[in-house]
């Protein structure tokens, strides 16, 4: 079967993204994918004229470089199913909510009402989001302007443009980060690692620390620009075989996509996922195979980034005292995770099944 996956390389100015889709190119090419690869939109119009102090204004501008995104992303699509080849990668040297760090709410807001679509639609387009965190945080000697000629920030304009950036992705179920934390070639060869688990070389392993904690600051976490509230409805199928398998509705305020995922366990935090995305109308035939014997589970879960760590904050409507708090890591001897200090840890919880979804799905209505 043909599978295409569309993932995003973004970050800061000068990040590495460069270097990084040379990287891709040959590693994946080697593994068998036709990688495809969608230029930056924003350098491509500068150069060509069409920049924000060329146009009326930087709403003008941001709905010009939205759309042709939107189009050229739509034709690489295209292409992609005409091909040949079992596994196409399609990489966009950055993504349409990109864009959304240039724009304060009110112009983004103005933009999506002219495409007609909305920010979870826009957002959650992409199946992985890889964020080079810019070398004008933690690598500061290494920042230069000299390789892009559309590149004007100061080292202080570019470490808070990346700052803007993580905050546009986030919500996103597959955001990574990759900070400066070590030397540039280890940093291109963790994302290259974070790809290639992202894509399941050889297979798909989801490795997930889950933690219980206090109840959340909810007014804190609304209130972080780089937290983002998404509304979650999990239903469980049947399943034959003993592979957990559900449906997942997915969004904010009317706005929502849709999934499917297999889940099969190999050890307490370590699982095989298998994960694809649905139409509405799959979405609700789905519906129809639910396995009655458990409930559907709602929460709010919020997506917040801490210090290049992605947390995932879930919220019951069923509990008023706890919640659960889940990162996913690259290997189960990831180093000590830094918590929020605004969320009080009680206990490690990754590997009892009485904090899992499906043991909640089969718990009475309180």
């Amino acid at each position: 079967m043909m599978k295409i996956t569309k993932i995003v390389i973004t970050g800061g100015p000068c990040g590495g993204k460069s270097t990084a889709l040379s990287r891709i190119q040959r590693e994946f090419v080697q593994w068998g994918y036709q990688v495809l690869f969608v230029s930056e939109t924003a350098t491509e119009l500068i150069t060509g004229g069409v920049a924000p102090w060329t146009c009326t204004d930087n709403v003008a501008f941001q709905k010009c470089q939205t759309i042709l995104q939107v189009r050229k992303e739509e034709v690489y699509e295209m292409a992609a199913r005409s091909m040949k080849q079992d596994k196409i990668l399609i990489v966009c040297d950055r993504g349409v909510l990109d864009n959304k760090a240039y724009m304060n709410e009110q112009e983004f807001q103005e933009v999506l009402s002219c495409m007609g679509t909305n920010e979870v639609l826009l957002r959650d387009s992409y199946d992985a989001v890889f964020h080079l965190v810019t070398a004008a945080k933690g690598a500061e000697s290494f920042y230069t302007t000299s390789n892009n000629t559309a590149r004007t920030e100061t080292v202080e304009q570019a470490a808070a443009l990346d700052d803007k950036l993580i905050a546009a992705w986030t919500g996103h179920p597959h955001l990574r980060v990759i900070d400066n934390s070590t030397d540039f070639e280890i940093k291109m060869k963790k994302l290259i690692a974070e790809i290639a688990h992202f894509l399941g070389e050889p297979e798909h392993l989801e490795i997930e620390r889950k933690y219980l904690i206090d109840y959340p600051d909810i007014a804190w976490l609304e209130q972080n620009p780089n937290c983002q509230r998404v509304e979650i409805i999990q239903t469980y199928l049947r399943s034959d075989n003993g592979d957990e398998v559900r449906v997942r509705q997915r969004g904010i305020e009317g706005n929502y996509i849709y999934f499917k995922t297999i889940k099969r366990r190999i050890t307490d935090i370590k699982r095989v996922e298998i994960e694809e995305r649905l139409s509405q109308s799959d979405y609700i035939r789905l519906l129809m195979d639910a396995d009655t014997t458990k409930r559907q589970i709602r929460k709010t879960r919020y997506c917040l980034m801490y210090q290049g760590q992605y947390f995932e904050i879930d919220v019951y409507p069923f509990w008023k005292d706890k919640a659960i708090v889940e990162i996913e890591v690259s290997s189960e001897d990831h180093a000590k995770i830094v918590f929020p200090p605004e969320l009080k840890v009680i206990k490690e919880v990754s590997g009892d099944s009485t904090y899992s979804n499906r043991f909640l799905a089969e718990m009475k209505s309180e």
